[in-house]
């Protein structure tokens, strides 16, 4: 059995079999068990050296709001040589790295519509049961990912299919949509017409035909917008995938590009690391304020912020959520953080941005969508085959995941434990961004959930 120490400073070593940790030394009751060179909890009884450390003699140290100062850390990125992508550039400068025909629903009612209309002409639909019975932010939510999907550059046209009489009807959503491509956004309400599937087939086919007629032309890897993103994470995760996404963000970032890091309850426990790299005060204040926002959410809620770790998570090796985010937030590199984004923003500014959002996998992948992210770098260590509206590469922690669910991973990151994986990963990105398709596209793995908090009428 293979064991590595992460941080001169650690602790505890890990397994490369199983990523699960042992004492390297005495942990008395009480004393902080460190790995990655920071607290990931507490010792809950003695722990003699070469044992076993989990759920049965570890706890964590996380508890309610805090407050929290701002020490900036001076960071330098080294320069990258410019690159050069492939894509599809849309009127208002933005870029598509996808030219596809989306169907998205104002409403739950007309889902199996979408996906008729789906199925009889190629087009992508996004099923979800809101739009209706939804009051406040959670109507708000749901007008707001929705535009964010209407107005993504992936996309060679849209339909939006509505119903009629939805709280969410087409009218209400223009309201939040604001100015559109008249050219590529079409709508359809399934009530003002006698046969909805043959006027939805008429209109499709219409926004194809625009579509068609669009070409990849080259552009600068800075106009990239990259999603970061864990699942079913497990024990070798923040050593091998999380690392390596790390170090490709900090070469898309040195380009000029962007990426977008959410998961807000996988940053309690390492919040600190990110805010240390916040670029100004002002975004220093948006992530204290999105941190302790969410926080507030659990505990309106009467539920404990630290109670995240998965039963998949925790048979990988994770223990406290502390260990969890400590490896999740290094998907972030070392760059610093230029914005933070919250519902019905779009990752405007280049750096590394924060999104407001729950580590559900779905609404998390949703979310990175919305804000106009043209790709995911998705890292697995137990393995999913969910994927995004937009290209999700599946990046596995372990050698093992990857060869057993290859239809589903794209990238080994388990082979960083011996060689040098970055450029590796680097092309597959560039090869993505031109038109390679990823698993998910392969196997028509498409889907989004909505954020809902409230009441339903």
């Amino acid at each position: 059995m293979g064991f590595v120490v992460i941080n001169k400073n650690d602790n505890v070593r890990v397994s490369l079999d199983n990523g699960h940790k042992y004492a390297i030394k005495n942990i008395a009751k009480g004393e902080k068990v460190i790995k990655y060179g920071y607290p990931i909890g507490i010792a809950s009884k003695d722990i003699k050296e070469g044992e076993h450390i989990h759920s049965h003699n570890l706890k964590t140290a996380l508890s309610g709001e805090l407050e929290y100062t701002y020490t900036p850390e001076s960071i330098e990125t080294e320069a990258e040589e410019p690159l050069t992508i492939s894509a599809y550039v849309r009127k208002n400068g933005d870029i598509g790295i996808r030219n596809d025909i989306w169907i998205v629903n104002t409403v739950g009612c007309v889902n199996k519509i979408a996906q008729k209309l789906a199925d009889k002409t190629g087009a992508f639909c996004f099923t979800h049961p809101y739009g209706c019975s939804q009051l406040g932010d959670d109507n708000l939510h749901t007008q707001q990912i929705l535009c964010g999907l209407i107005k993504h550059p992936n996309t060679g046209g849209v339909l939006v299919l509505g119903l009629g009489c939805e709280n969410n009807n087409i009218a209400e959503l223009k309201k939040i949509l604001g100015d559109y491509d008249e050219e590529r956004v079409k709508f359809l309400n399934c009530q003002d017409c006698d046969d909805e599937i043959a006027e939805g087939v008429k209109i499709i086919s219409k926004l194809q035909k625009q579509a068609d007629k669009d070409i990849r032309t080259d552009v600068p890897i800075s106009k990239l917008k990259v999603g970061l993103k864990c699942g079913g994470s497990d024990g070798l995760s923040g050593i091998t995938a999380n690392p390596l996404v790390g170090r490709i963000t900090d070469k898309l970032v040195s380009m000029n590009g962007t990426a977008v890091l959410t998961e807000v309850p996988e940053m309690f426990g390492a919040e600190q690391l990110l805010m240390n790299r916040c670029i100004d005060k002002k975004v220093f204040d948006k992530a204290v304020m999105m941190i302790n926002g969410y926080k507030k959410y659990f505990i309106s809620h009467n539920q404990p912020v630290s109670e995240n770790p998965s039963p998949g998570n925790k048979e990988g090796g994770i223990t406290t959520l502390e260990e969890k985010s400590i490896g999740c937030v290094q998907k972030g590199g070392k760059a610093p953080v230029t914005a933070v984004l919250d519902y019905g923003d779009f990752a405007e500014t280049a750096g590394l941005n924060l999104l407001n959002g729950p580590g559900n996998d779905i609404v998390a992948i949703t979310n990175l969508t919305a804000v106009g992210c043209h790709m995911i770098l998705f890292t697995t260590g137990r393995g999913t085959p969910l994927g995004a509206p937009v290209p999700t590469i599946k990046v596995a922690t372990n050698t093992a995941i990857a060869e057993r669910k290859a239809n589903w991973i794209d990238f080994d990151a388990g082979r960083c434990l011996d060689t040098d994986c970055d450029e590796d990963l680097l092309k597959l990105i560039m090869e993505t961004a031109n038109g390679k398709e990823t698993k998910n596209e392969e196997n028509g793995y498409r889907e989004i959930a909505i954020f809902k908090d409230g009441v339903t009428l």
